[in-house]
């Protein structure tokens, strides 16, 4: 579940805010364009279908790629074997 802190960097990444909790009153906009309460408020539900949407693609890109591996006659622990695996 997305926090106060998740929501603003996924609207304003280049920072510019502080928030010290999980609502809009506890944000000030310092250097940045402001965003609205609303678009605040719909961003728990946009960051977490966001950020939903990244790790379907991230495990689709594993599969893919242990396909591959399998073509290939090797998994994933022969890599890490090899010193070529990530996690």
């Amino acid at each position: 579940m997305a926090s106060g802190t998740d929501v603003l960097r996924f609207y304003r990444p280049e920072g510019g805010w502080y928030i010290s909790g999980n609502d809009y009153e506890s944000i000030q906009f310092i250097s940045c364009e402001p965003i609205s309460k609303e678009q605040f408020e719909a961003g728990f539900a946009e960051y977490d279908a966001w950020k939903a949407e990244q790790e379907a693609q991230a495990a689709a890109k594993k599969a893919a790629a242990e396909v591959k591996l399998a073509a290939l006659g090797l998994t994933a622990d022969d890599l890490k074997a090899l010193g070529l695996g990530g996690n």
